[in-house]
């Protein structure tokens, strides 16, 4: 099975509200992206920038101290006063102090964050301090769904000497962030939905506009015909690939009509030989035996034959039966080749039919008429010729049956006539349908074959129809349709 192709107006439809929807999605992620990231580099530039300061507030401190500066002394020296603790609330930040042995030793607030204080640092981080260049070391973490960043700087007296290791840990508060990101996407989503609209509008009368001359030349070539004169494609102002498939197209229906020219010339020369040939075939059937006669007429003539009367009425016999037979080979042809004439008047077409039928002597051939007057306009002569050759085919047809029926009908059906020819003949192999309606098709032994052709043409002439139903020892329906 293969799969849903949509049409070229579908596709671009489709596309442009595509368009949108990837770019109303791509631009919010990339906003959520870049929040993530500002905040991100907000919350480290805020820990430096409070670190910075603390570290300032410490160096004064130490400074201004009466305790002698040294690593013993590093504890009495920030809860000197409370300053630690001074620090804490002036910062607004924890501050946690450890011993260069890695030791928790002072704490601005014993019961702030206790979970997130270690009373020992580990390895990494002392290590992490003595081989950085920066000697500073932030660490991220996580503790009861709160994200932290602990940063662990060395604490120096004047001349830079180690006292004590600094830690500060930073709560990362988003709410702020988040409730502005959440507005935000708000905001995002409800000028995209805007958007959108206005796409969907736009893509419908878009789509419809670049595909109208595409519509345009579709119509065209599906009317196409190679037995009719078909028209060149004008739609004004289009585009270059447009324009350029029209110049393709009105290019090839002027090679059509060459070809269609050439291709009908071409028929109608081969039909013409082909017809010229069963002509001479047909008529050179009847001259073989007359001049047998001839022949033998004149080998066995006798002045003194006592019989020579009798002999002279049988030979002039056959000489005028095979004539008769010429003379309507030559009939068929005639009728055949000549297009009719047509004299169109109005008919009732139930009386002409019966007068049609008038010449038939046979018995079996019963007349129905739906009612007594259907109106048509058609050829008298015409007319008749068509009912004539019909019932001729259907008497030839029930030749052989033991009991022959043909009936002729006339009915009418929405504004047609209809002329139906049955009978219970032999039927129509279905190997011979569909060469019915050929010329010179026959399943007689004698006959041209131009009689179906002949009515064909003359029914197709008046913008009817003619069809059949058939069926093998069974019989045939021919069915004839013109306005009237």
């Amino acid at each position: 099975m293969k799969p849903l192709k949509f049409s070229l107006r579908t596709r671009i439809f489709l596309s442009m509200i595509l368009l949108v929807l990837l770019a109303s999605i791509l631009i919010a992620a990339i906003t959520v992206y870049q929040y993530k990231e500002e905040a991100k580099e907000y919350h480290q530039e805020r820990l430096e920038r409070k670190e910075e300061a603390i570290r300032e507030n410490i160096k004064f401190v130490i400074e201004s101290t009466t305790y002698e500066v040294k690593e013993e002394n590093i504890t009495l020296i920030l809860k000197e006063r409370g300053k630690i603790h001074e620090i804490s609330q002036v910062h607004n930040m924890p501050l946690n102090i450890y011993s260069l042995e890695g030791d928790l030793i002072l704490r601005s607030k014993q019961s702030f964050f206790p979970d997130t204080t270690d009373l020992q640092l580990d390895e990494t981080i002392m290590e992490g301090l003595k081989t950085s260049s920066t000697k500073r070391v932030l660490r991220h973490t996580t503790k009861n769904d709160k994200k932290f960043q602990s940063s662990y700087t060395y604490i120096t007296d004047n001349k830079f000497m180690p006292l004590a290791i600094l830690n500060l840990p930073y709560l990362e508060d988003d709410y702020f962030i988040t409730r502005d990101l959440h507005n935000f996407l708000i905001r995002l989503v409800e000028v995209y939905l805007f958007m959108l609209l206005i796409a969907i509008l736009l893509a419908y009368f878009l789509s419809k506009y670049i595909t109208r001359s595409l519509k345009t030349i579709s119509d065209k070539i599906t009317e196409t015909r190679l037995d009719k004169r078909n028209q060149k494609i004008d739609i004004g102002n289009v585009s270059e690939e447009i324009f350029t498939l029209v110049s393709a197209y009105n290019s090839m229906i002027d090679e059509l009509e060459e070809s269609a020219v050439k291709l009908a010339t071409s028929e109608r020369e081969q039909a013409w030989r082909e017809m010229a040939k069963q002509v001479a075939h047909e008529i050179k059937n009847p001259l073989t035996p007359m001049r047998l006669s001839v022949q033998n007429f004149e080998r066995k003539f006798d002045r003194d034959d006592p019989n020579i009367d009798q002999k002279v009425k049988e030979f002039s016999h056959t000489l005028i039966n095979q004539i008769d037979t010429m003379s309507s080979i030559a009939s068929a042809f005639s009728n055949f080749a000549k297009m009719p004439a047509q004299q169109n008047e109005t008919l009732n077409v139930p009386k002409i039919v019966k007068l049609a039928l008038d010449i038939f002597n046979e018995e079996y051939i019963l007349f129905s008429a739906e009612k007594e007057e259907i109106l048509a306009k058609f050829d008298r002569t015409q007319l008749i010729r068509v009912v004539t050759n019909l019932v001729k085919n259907a008497i030839q047809a029930t030749e052989d049956v033991e009991n022959p029926a043909i009936l002729v009908a006339v009915t009418e059906e929405e504004g047609y006539a209809c002329l139906t020819v049955s009978d219970n003949g032999t039927g129509i192999s279905e190997e011979n349908k569909p060469k019915v309606f050929e010329p010179k098709f026959t399943t007689k032994s004698s006959g041209m074959g131009l009689g179906l052709a002949m009515v064909k043409n003359i029914v197709e002439s008046c913008d009817g129809s003619i069809s059949f139903t058939s069926k093998l020892n069974k019989g045939t329906i021919f069915k004839v349709r013109f306005p009237n």
